[in-house]
């Protein structure tokens, strides 16, 4: 589903060039759970704009889906994003005085649906998100943090992307909410088999992923199972 081959990301708009990533390759497969890890500065800002149609790499290649987004104009990059990308972000990004249900359905908007079928699959992707419909005609700024992070994941899922890229989903979020959220990520992955990379500087949250990637000074310096599930495999082998 994707494939990152030879990626390199230069920037020339300093006093010297700064090479963000470098010569980074890595394929996903449909229905994985990926984490990609490092320290700030590693260069994995950088690489999740590539993987989310946000920038393009200076060098190598960039495949979704079988195409190279690496190569696609400004246009069809903004297709991509609408198309085949679904976005969680750390600041929530959703309109404060607005009710749940509408958040959610504006991407919708965007791509000509009918206003009951907008409504259908809002309420749909908001009862896999994990809000409880109680909620769905509440304004947004009259929920929880976690309620809010599930809208925005609502809102991610309502295109029905092949990929829902989450940068950070947790960084606003206490611990325990944090858990839920990833929880939630964990069910669209396992129940709905959801493609999900989350990008992360913490160890704990990259845990509950699948597979964790780690990024440092640019490079792919690891590409490994998660301990957790490294954990479950070898209790399943020892029975």
């Amino acid at each position: 589903m994707i494939e990152v081959k030879n990626v390199g990301k230069i920037y020339t708009n300093g006093p010297a060039p700064f090479e963000a990533l470098k010569d980074v390759n890595f394929k996903i497969d449909n229905g994985e759970f990926v984490a990609i890890m490092g320290p700030s500065g590693s260069g994995k800002s950088t690489l999740m704009h590539i993987l989310g149609a946000l920038d393009t790499p200076t060098s190598g290649e960039y495949f979704l889906d079988n195409k190279d987004v690496s190569k696609l104009s400004d246009d069809e990059l903004a297709d991509i994003r609408r198309d085949k990308i679904g976005f969680v972000f750390q600041s929530f990004n959703l309109l404060p005085r607005t009710t749940v249900l509408r958040n959610v359905m504006l991407p919708l908007v965007y791509a000509d649906v009918s206003k009951h079928e907008r409504e259908k699959r809002a309420e749909e992707s908001l009862i896999a998100a994990g809000l409880e419909e109680e909620h769905f005609s509440h304004l947004s700024n009259q929920l929880s943090g976690g309620q809010i992070q599930r809208v925005a994941i609502a809102r991610a899922l309502v295109n029905n992307p092949t990929l829902i890229l989450a940068d950070e989903p947790t960084g606003n979020l206490d611990t325990k909410t944090g858990e839920i959220v990833l929880g939630t990520f964990q069910k669209l992955n396992r129940d709905f088999g959801r493609t999900i990379i989350l990008i992360t500087h913490e160890h704990e949250v990259a845990e509950h992923a699948d597979r964790i990637i780690f990024i440092r000074d640019g490079r792919l310096v690891e590409d490994s199972k998660s301990h957790q599930k490294r954990v479950i495999h070898h209790t399943k082998h020892d029975h």
